[in-house]
């Protein structure tokens, strides 16, 4: 039986033992929950033993999840592939949004936030290793995509996120973090703080070099339902 509480601390001391190793500042990488397909008690067991961000895919489980726990205190983070109807739902129950592939979901989600909320937490999610099952818009697209999205209401655009292909060996896992984030950093926009880099298998790699949410699921709560 995995013990959540037991789970969190050992990825929390992964991550500081990375931000030691790599020179980055204690406490500059966060921890999302991946929790999808994981149920509100579960996450509940998790927010118990400290945890607050938990990542979402699939919308109606995660609406429902967000009912169950409306007493906790909890940032929500949308992290699947997104469809243009479901924009709406998104943008109205989300703190974050981590897969922005196209402009027309950043607008979608921008014209369907309310200006009641706070501005919505977008990242953009680059295919860095040129997959065709994958989601993402291509590197080289990146600057003129985030010109648009910066000029847009009601969401905040804050960086980028990506999942690379699997790779074993730490030198391969390293390389399209790195040049992702070489790419947004030469754009030269202080505003770009966010990194999403990360799962369970890489999140050295992706904390060496640069990454600010490391995404853990598979690490903290077990295999997938």
């Amino acid at each position: 039986m995995i013990v959540i509480a037991d789970q969190l601390s050992q990825i929390k001391s992964r991550i500081s033992a990375a931000e030691s190793k790599y020179h980055r500042l204690p406490g500059s990488v966060q921890l999302l929950a991946v929790s999808k397909t994981k149920s509100a008690s579960t996450i509940a067991q998790a927010y118990k033993a400290g945890q607050r961000q938990f990542g979402e895919s699939y919308l109606q489980e995660a609406l429902a999840k967000q009912q169950a726990l409306s007493a906790f205190n909890i940032i929500w983070h949308f992290i699947g592939p997104i469809q243009s109807n479901k924009t709406k739902q998104i943008a109205s129950h989300f703190d974050w949004v981590h897969s922005v592939d196209r402009l027309k979901i950043a607008h979608r989600l921008s014209e369907q936030r309310s200006p009641d909320l706070p501005p919505l937490n977008i990242c953009l999610q680059v295919n860095i290793s040129h997959e065709n099952t994958k989601s993402g818009i291509d590197l080289q697209e990146l600057p003129e995509f985030i010109d648009e999205a910066l000029s847009l209401p009601n969401i905040v655009v804050r960086g980028v996120m990506a999942i690379p292909a699997p790779e074993t060996e730490f030198a391969r896992q390293c390389l399209p973090y790195r040049s992702l984030y070489e790419a947004v950093k030469a754009l030269n926009l202080p505003q770009l703080d966010t990194f999403s880099f990360g799962m369970s298998d890489d999140l050295e790699a992706a904390i060496k070099e640069g990454s600010t949410i490391v995404r853990i699921g598979t690490a903290l709560f077990g295999e997938r339902n």
